[in-house]
This record gives structure tokens, C-alpha cells and sequence, in this order.
């Protein structure tokens, strides 16, 4: 496969990914990753092939008010990126707009490899309030709530008793 057709072929499967999301199609968007993903972001850092499907899975089940938009997607050989940007509530109530650039990396035509950037202590101040406005750049802060975001994490995937089959083979 030339490189223009690989470029082409990531990107569509990166606008396949946020289509999906953006109808908050978690099955969708687990389709577009390989199964042997590594994803990371602020909140959940490393989170490895059935973890990461679960996220968004976990994600789209929760965000009953989210609304995505999407774009700026560009790839080239193994890579690619997006920006997107979500709104949602968030638990406590807060109204969030979270603004993400996205890096991926593809192998065997899915995604291998995606990292979200955003500024986890806006995040904060939006998410959590006053707590988050004045103490989310703090790396306590900030762990906290990592380790209630993977406990979170954690619990929906043993109540939905989600494993490695959650993502296709990559022959189907």
C-alpha cells in the first residue's frame, strides 16, 4: 500500500473513530482500535487494550449530554491526529467543555497507539469547582483524581465483566 492510500485509510479511520463517538457509539469506536491499543490521557495515563475500550465504552454510557465536535484530522504514514472538543455534566453537576488534541499511531490498519492532551487543571476548575479551580494544578490534586477516575474505571469493568474479546479479532 502506497503511503498517500495508508494516510488516506488512517484517516478515515480516525473520522470513522469520532463519528461513532459523536453518536456515542462506544462498539463503533472500539472497532477502529487494534487489539493490543495503548491509550493515555491526563486523567487515565496508561491504559492498555480492553481497559481503553472500556473508557469509552464507560464514557458514552455516562455522557447522556455530551456533544462532540470534531476535526483538524490529518495523518501520514502511521500517524495522524485530531482535535476534537466535548461537552458534557460532569457528575457533580458542572457543565465542561473539555478541548483535546489527539496523536494516534496504526498498525494493521486501526489505531495502536492514542494519546488525548488537555489541560487537566481548566478541566478541574470546570468539572469540580471551586476545589478544582484552586487546587487542580496540584499534583494531588491531579493524582486524586486519577485514582478515582481508574478506581471508577476499575469497578465498571468488573461489573460489566469486560475483557479482551471486547475489541474484534483482526480478521472480523
Amino acid at each position: 500500500m502506497s503511503s498517500t492510500a495508508a494516510a488516506a485509510g488512517n484517516a478515515a479511520v480516525i473520522e470513522r473513530f469520532y463519528a461513532a463517538f459523536s453518536k456515542r457509539d462506544a462498539t463503533g469506536m472500539v472497532a477502529c482500535y487494534h487489539p493490543d491499543v495503548h491509550f493515555s490521557d491526563p486523567v487515565f495515563p496508561d491504559l492498555r487494550g480492553h481497559e481503553a475500550a472500556a473508557m469509552w465504552i464507560m464514557l458514552c454510557e455516562a455522557g447522556e449530554d455530551l456533544t462532540l465536535e470534531y476535526g483538524a484530522i490529518e495523518a501520514s504514514g502511521d500517524s495522524g491526529s485530531a482535535h476534537w472538543d466535548a461537552r458534557y455534566t460532569f457528575s457533580t453537576g458542572n457543565k465542561v467543555l473539555n478541548r483535546i488534541d489527539a496523536a494516534f499511531t496504526f498498525k494493521d490498519g486501526r489505531i495502536i497507539r492514542h494519546q488525548d492532551t488537555f489541560d487537566l487543571h481548566k478541566w478541574s476548575g470546570q468539572a469540580l469547582g471551586v476545589a478544582g479551580k484552586l487546587l487542580g494544578w496540584t499534583g494531588l490534586m491531579q493524582n486524586t483524581v486519577r485514582k478515582q477516575a481508574d478506581k471508577g474505571l476499575r469497578k465498571y469493568i468488573a461489573k460489566n465483566n469486560i475483557g479482551a474479546d471486547i475489541i474484534p479479532a483482526l480478521d472480523a
